[in-house]
């Protein structure tokens, strides 16, 4: 069962139709016992990083979340806000995040010839592959076109988790994975066929 865990901050019917689209099923919930019997875990995201954070706390989420994804080590994909979640924090916020990718959240910083580009980052943009991986399943280098809406981003600490960037002013992590946990700083479900292939890609990965 994939669970796309709600907890109010999140595109959560566009990434259940989107699923439809390529024949899953989503379950969209935020429900302890539902999460616990999935078998895959897409955790959206939508707005500030210490109200998702809180969320996750006041829904009570945040145990079986760690006992499902860092226990069990099932597939999990966060998307945008759900991306940076993962990470140990952010200076959109003060409170910490679920630390499970050794990475913290910035804001973009463009200066010198660049300092044109608008905040936030929005609109299609390509994603480079800095090494293989499942969820690049079947693209072409010049097809990793996708959907952005964000003015943060990750920074991880080791290289071999971040494994797609995009360029925005500066290359920043626009797709990362620690072993079970998937991140991606764009919206598939926004990102028509692209994304489709990527959320097909997680579902088919082992």
């Amino acid at each position: 069962m994939v669970v796309i865990v709600d907890y109010g901050m999140g595109n959560l019917g566009s990434i259940r139709n989107m699923l439809k689209r390529i024949g899953r099923d989503g379950h969209i919930s935020s429900d302890l016992s539902e999460v616990e019997k999935a078998d895959r875990l897409i955790l959206p995201g939508v707005g500030a990083f210490d109200h998702g954070m809180k969320r996750l706390t006041e829904l009570e989420l945040i145990p079986v979340l760690n006992r499902r994804v860092v226990k069990d080590r099932i597939p999990i994909l966060g998307i945008c806000l759900g991306m940076h979640l993962m990470a140990r924090k952010s200076e959109e916020g003060t409170l910490p995040g679920l630390g499970w990718i050794d990475a913290d959240v910035k804001r973009f910083q463009i200066a010198g010839e660049q300092s044109s580009l608008k905040i936030p980052h929005m609109g299609w943009n390509e994603v480079t592959p800095r090494r293989k991986d499942p969820l690049f399943a079947g693209f072409e280098d010049d097809q990793m076109r996708f959907y952005f809406v964000h003015s943060y981003h990750m920074v991880c600490d080791h290289r071999e988790d971040e494994i797609g960037i995009t360029w925005y002013g500066y290359d920043f992590s626009s797709v990362v994975r620690n072993n079970n946990m998937a991140g991606v700083q764009f919206h598939p479900e926004k990102s028509h066929k692209f994304g489709m292939t990527v959320l097909r890609n997680f579902l088919d990965s082992d």
